[in-house]
């Protein structure tokens, strides 16, 4: 958290969870009006201490915190044409902080907030990717969405009894947790600036770069099921995914169960849908994170051994309807087929409320090599073969984008159609331009991609073939 009283900004930042990092002694030392907070999933950059945000930057006699969510696309680019060596800055979020820094007048005839203002002015357009985000200096809050809107952002109203003020956050539940009301998502290219004079909005990108592309995945997996996104409630959509599961891969089966949490939903729909009982068959630790973004494979297997265990005397014995949300690497959803049948479950169906992830994602999934997505290079019965399971069916992307209720124009969907509505370039140009060095490029008909982190450069708005 990096908090400001008008004069100093204040920033405490540790590994480890919230409630572990923030105690009511490390809480006394952050006063003042103006606030900023952020917790990481480490998609580039190493998972340490020096990575965790606030980013903090000085300028002068003064500074400014940032929080970004989502990946730049273009950061080995941005890094030559700054002159910055590579690995000066340890993750892109720290890149954009040093731009900034850089970006201020050289002479500064107006105030801090008036130079982080125009610094931003001038950086935000040389950015590709996915950047929501949050920053503070000693007066002001800034709230900015890139150009696609990959990653939400919405403004609040604060209207407590001795006074008032507003907030931004990623995710609207936020807002209620801290007494504010909803007022607005921020468009896509917005930049908001917040200070005693109220808001203002300014557009600092380009039109033409304008094209609304929210992650698709935040419907599927991130979002909190009270989340509000295109002014639909994610919940509802999941339920419906579960119901058109329903209608697009029946079976026949004594029980359904979601993996929770984000598969539960999907499941009551598929039960309501289908006739089929819902029922509880794993059971949670609430004291495990999301083992989907564990680093390691070795991280994420454990993480599910200790996340859930099932309920024998529910699934002993039953063919049962296994509902969850998504198959990236396969690692979480083999350990549960595992669990399943040593509990006794006689046969097991997986049905998945989204399509088949097949494409690296640069926008802030931590998936950037093909090669590790179960499905990429597989079809339905070579994966329940690969998982144990005796059957497995995926959503259709024409079913989920109707269950959520807005048009797939207005997605990113590239994880899962090989879509991507940006270019993306993943090592610095050579001296015409035009292919990095050392880098791997998919020969022309090849249907793969080599995507690791700093390794292939690939240019869009296109389809990898």
């Amino acid at each position: 958290m990096a908090v400001s009283d008008g004069q100093t900004i204040t920033v405490v930042k540790d590994m480890g969870l919230v409630t572990s990092v923030f105690t009511p002694h490390s809480l006394d030392s952050l006063q003042g009006h103006l606030g900023l907070g952020h917790v990481r999933y480490s998609t580039m950059g190493e998972s340490n201490w020096r990575n965790a945000q606030p980013v903090y930057r000085s300028h002068g006699d003064a500074g400014f915190a940032l929080g970004h969510n989502g990946n730049l696309t273009n950061v080995a680019m941005l890094e030559s044409e700054a002159g910055v060596l590579p690995g000066f800055t340890p993750s892109d979020s720290d890149l954009i902080g040093e731009l900034l820094a850089r970006a201020f007048p050289v002479a500064d005839e107006g105030s801090v907030a008036e130079g982080l203002e125009e610094a931003l002015c001038s950086v935000l357009p040389r950015l590709e990717g996915a950047f929501s985000l949050g920053l503070i200096d000693a007066t002001r809050l800034y709230a900015v969405r890139d150009p696609n809107g990959f990653r939400p952002l919405c403004l609040g109203r604060l209207e407590w009894p001795d006074e008032e003020g507003w907030a931004v956050a990623s995710e609207s539940p936020a807002l209620a947790t801290v007494g504010a009301s909803f007022v607005r998502e921020i468009e896509p290219g917005e930049l908001v600036v917040i200070g005693q004079d109220g808001v203002r909005s300014l557009r600092p990108f380009p039109p033409a770069r304008v094209v609304p592309k929210l992650c698709v995945f935040e419907f599927v997996y991130f979002a909190r099921p009270d989340t509000e996104l295109y002014g639909r409630e994610v919940h509802a959509a999941r339920r419906r995914m579960g119901e058109r599961l329903a209608d697009e891969s029946p079976v026949e089966a004594d029980l359904v169960i979601g993996v929770p949490d984000s598969g539960v939903p999907a499941a009551e729909g598929f039960s309501v849908r289908s006739g089929i009982p819902f029922g509880q068959g794993l059971v949670k630790n609430r004291y495990i994170g999301r083992t989907f973004i564990a680093p390691t494979v070795a991280a994420r297997s454990d993480g599910v051994r200790r996340k859930l265990n099932p309920l024998r005397e529910s699934v002993g014995g039953k063919r049962l309807v296994v509902i969850d949300d998504s198959i990236v690497r396969g690692t979480t959803t083999s350990q549960i087929v595992r669990v399943l049948r040593e509990a006794g479950a006689r046969e097991i169906h997986l049905r998945i409320s989204s399509p088949p992830f097949r494409w690296p994602c640069f926008y802030g999934i931590d998936t950037p090599v093909r090669e590790e997505l179960l499905a990429a290079f597989s079809d339905t019965a070579e994966i329940a073969a690969q998982l144990g399971a005796d059957s497995v069916a995926y959503l259709s992307l024409e079913g989920l984008f109707q269950t959520i209720g807005v048009p797939g124009s207005e997605f990113c969907s590239a994880c899962l159609s090989g879509e991507y509505p940006t270019r993306v370039f993943l090592s610095a140009p050579d001296a015409a331009g035009v292919v990095a060095r050392g880098t791997s490029v998919p020969p022309a008909g090849s249907d793969r991609v080599v995507a690791g982190h700093g390794e292939s450069l690939w240019s869009g708005p296109a389809s990898i073939r």
